[in-house]
């Protein structure tokens, strides 16, 4: 079985006191016991971001045996095909819950004016097509995304 990881997996086992830091440890060790874990190109640039040098970012790849794994052609292109379904719907201003995806309008409270939002960026997307093309499944805490834009994606949460 390969299992692709998303940024947010890991980052609760490496940063200390995060809430769901145990349940995610446990998840990527009975996923690693049944298999392959891989990494994503972005995945593995948002971990650079908390790491002091390439070397101790390459040394924790490795002793947690994770792989990067490049994206094809084929993800690429998903990626981008499902990001553009995603801002076309998200044109009417409409807010999705991070958790079920539900849409939803929303106002302010005191002028009544309807609230604009920013899309979500294409990284989402990258790392979704990514495990869709290149793995069995995918481990992560954010929901809303996957179960709407990539509802043929196996997701697992660590919840």
């Amino acid at each position: 079985m390969i299992t692709a990881v998303d940024t947010n997996i890991i980052l609760d086992v490496l940063i200390p006191g995060e809430p769901f830091g145990e349940s995610s440890k446990e998840l990527l060790d009975r996923h690693l016991s049944k298999g392959k874990l891989i990494l994503c190109e972005v995945v593995f640039a948002e971990l650079a971001a908390r790491f002091p040098s390439e070397q101790e970012l390459a040394s924790f790849i490795a002793d947690t045996r994770m792989n990067l794994v490049y994206s094809n052609d084929k993800s690429l292109y998903m990626a981008g095909s499902r990001w553009a379904e995603y801002a076309r719907k998200s044109a009417k201003n409409r807010f999705s819950c991070g958790k079920c995806g539900h849409a939803f309008e929303a106002t302010c409270p005191q002028c009544k004016a309807v609230l604009t939002k920013r899309l979500h960026v294409l990284a989402d997307f990258l790392i979704g097509a990514h495990a869709l093309v290149r793995a069995d499944c995918i481990l992560s805490r954010d929901l809303g995304v996957y179960r709407t834009y990539f509802s043929d994606l196996k997701v697992i949460d660590s919840v």
